[in-house]
């Protein structure tokens, strides 16, 4: 009890303690409001950017990845664009425990994302992918069940048209700036960014209003007007 009292109170020891507590209690939705209260009115990723699996759920570290679109094999001045997949291969081995690859920077003509990638990333403990543009390889990911969050499913490849530029930088992704170590939450209805600056007084907010919620949703199926309820919880 006393273990559950402090992590509801935001004294979350580690990474571990808090990402369970957000599967646990959390959803975009109300990490979302709780921002739009504290001035944070722009973390919303596009509406684009669904889970490739429904019921998905990710939370983790954002590590930040820049891709770029290209139309050459080589280059005569950037040693990164000679590199068949530019550095992407070095930024999907740099995944760390409980980290999102998320990904912008390339049109959304291609696939980011792929089963391979997914097997490696599982490997390294990662906690999903977050790619501006396509996925593929739809079968081979879900199988694995691992949170793939994209514009949906298309086979085109990023090897001739796109190669990643630059990772664990700050990136600017449908107008939501992100920053390495950010945390990304993502669910059936969208993804978006918690500022790590911010992070502690906008998780403990989100839990005291998400079970401020589920105390309101059992009033009104008792049978409490909406006004009502709004006008005694401040919820709705």
């Amino acid at each position: 009890m006393k273990n559950g009292l402090e992590k509801s109170l935001g004294l979350w020891k580690n990474d571990e303690e808090l990402f369970d507590l957000v599967r646990e209690e959390l959803y975009t939705a109300v990490v979302g409001d709780i921002m739009d209260k504290l001035g944070l009115l722009h973390q919303f990723l596009s509406p684009h950017i669904k889970p490739l699996k429904e019921g998905a759920f990710m939370v983790g570290r954002a590590m930040p990845v820049l891709e770029a679109d290209t139309f050459s094999e080589s280059s005569q001045h950037n040693f990164v664009l000679n590199k068949p997949f530019g550095l992407m291969l070095e930024a999907l081995d740099d995944l760390r425990k409980n980290e999102v690859y998320i990904c912008t920077g390339a049109s959304p003509s291609y696939a980011l994302w792929g089963e391979l990638m997914s097997a490696r990333a599982i490997k390294l403990g990662a906690a999903g992918a977050v790619v501006d543009g396509y996925s593929r390889d739809t079968h081979g990911i879900l199988k694995l069940d691992f949170p793939v969050f994209s514009y949906g499913r298309y086979a085109q490849d990023q090897a001739p048209r796109g190669k990643v530029i630059d990772f664990r930088v700050p990136i600017i992704m449908n107008g939501v700036h992100i920053k390495p170590g950010d945390i990304v939450v993502g669910d059936i209805d969208g993804v978006c960014i918690v500022p790590r600056e911010n992070e502690n007084e906008i998780f403990k907010l989100a839990i005291e209003k998400a079970r401020g919620e589920k105390m309101v949703l059992t009033k009104i199926k008792e049978g409490m007007g909406a006004k009502d309820a709004f006008e005694k919880y401040g919820i709705m």
